[in-house]
């Protein structure tokens, strides 16, 4: 096993390197917004963003960085370009993730709400 004092791309496999670029991809709530409508099915920009509720150039930026990380694809249909997530497992891996957050917010609060049980703040009926 190799021990890396700083991050060096010669130290981690290609794996890795793809799994934090993709990560720094999904670091965006709007294109976390964006992956799970288009886990509904395909769609164009503009409808995109009216459901989004968001501009139109917003969409396209944040589709071109989705894109260029692999994770849409775009399709012309006449003068529509549709987009579409390229493999639906993304969406599953965000729902892994999410039950994560979720459990840490529930131990977070039980200990929040023990924390005042112990200072007085809170009494248990």
């Amino acid at each position: 096993m190799r021990i890396c004092a700083y991050i060096d791309d010669a130290c981690m496999d290609e794996i890795t390197i793809l799994q934090a670029e993709v990560l720094k991809t999904l670091a965006n709530p709007r294109r976390l917004d964006i992956l799970h409508r288009l886990a509904e099915g395909p769609c164009e920009v503009g409808r995109l963003a009216e459901e989004l509720g968001i501009s139109q150039p917003n969409v396209s930026q944040h589709l071109s960085v989705l894109r260029s990380a692999g994770l849409v694809d775009a399709e012309r249909d006449g003068r529509e370009v549709r987009y579409r997530l390229t493999d639906p497992d993304v969406i599953t891996a965000c729902a892994v993730m999410r039950g994560v957050l979720q459990r840490r917010l529930d131990r977070l609060g039980r200990l929040s709400l023990h924390d005042q049980v112990a200072t007085g703040l809170v009494e248990i009926q």
